[in-house]
């Protein structure tokens, strides 16, 4: 069985080497990209299971990297980088990365989020569960597909598990707390906007209107709930 394969962006070059070989002692394969158009080049040519991309970078930087890649596809993407400002992190978040982590950082918890992503991600591709059609909405754990109103939804990684949580409890409400806990595993530590920001995106991408949501409800004060 071929080992999963990590693209690593960053344009500083003890980082790269850093996380490369802490990332290979732990079982992974390693590619290396040190700006913003060489990643976009090694990710279609590599085709990575999970890349790791700095904010930083020169020719392009982390956060039109991360549009572009999610344009394309929804291998997952952890932003790392040395800025720590809130608006930062949710602006990758908006853009669809799975995971924020600033420097400097610990190679062990890295090692820890690159395997919780991936087994996340494989759990999702082999889900066995039936098929969920709630309105217009169709969700295939199987294939890990959604389709409204018959058109293919492209959804990133956390919004397809949110989704699908959601749509498995319905009625149920979830706090922010709880939902992190869920999707992350205590593995984000960052705040529970996080999910205001991944529930914003399954609205713009699943709702008629946004403003006035048929399936994801906010529970004032409390949390979101899908529709019974």
């Amino acid at each position: 069985m071929a080992l999963p394969k990590v693209l690593i962006v960053d344009d500083e070059p003890a980082i790269l080497e850093l996380v490369s070989f802490n990332l290979q002692q732990a079982g992974f394969t390693t590619v290396t990209a040190s700006d913003g158009a060489e990643a976009l080049q090694k990710a279609a040519a590599e085709k990575p299971d999970l890349i790791i991309l700095d904010v930083m970078l020169p020719r392009l930087d982390g956060f039109e990297v991360c549009r572009s890649l999610r344009a394309r596809g929804n291998t997952p993407i952890l932003m790392l980088t040395a800025r720590r400002e809130e608006v930062d992190r949710v602006l990758g978040l908006e853009l669809g990365a799975d995971d924020y982590l600033t420097k400097p950082f610990s190679p062990r918890e890295l090692v820890a989020r690159v395997r919780a992503i991936l087994r996340r991600a494989a759990e999702n591709q082999r889900q066995p569960d039936d098929i969920l059609a709630i309105g217009d909405v169709v969700i295939n754990p199987a294939s890990h597909v959604v389709t409204v109103k018959g058109k293919p939804v492209d959804l990133t990684l956390k919004e397809y598990q949110l989704l699908q949580l959601l749509a498995e409890n319905r009625g149920r409400v979830f706090s922010r707390e709880a939902l992190l806990e869920r999707l992350w595993e205590g593995e984000y530590y960052g705040d529970t906007r996080t999910i205001d920001v991944h529930i914003r995106h399954l609205r713009e991408k699943i709702e008629e209107n946004p403003s006035n949501p048929r399936y994801i409800l906010t529970v004032r004060g409390v949390g979101y709930k899908f529709r019974d």
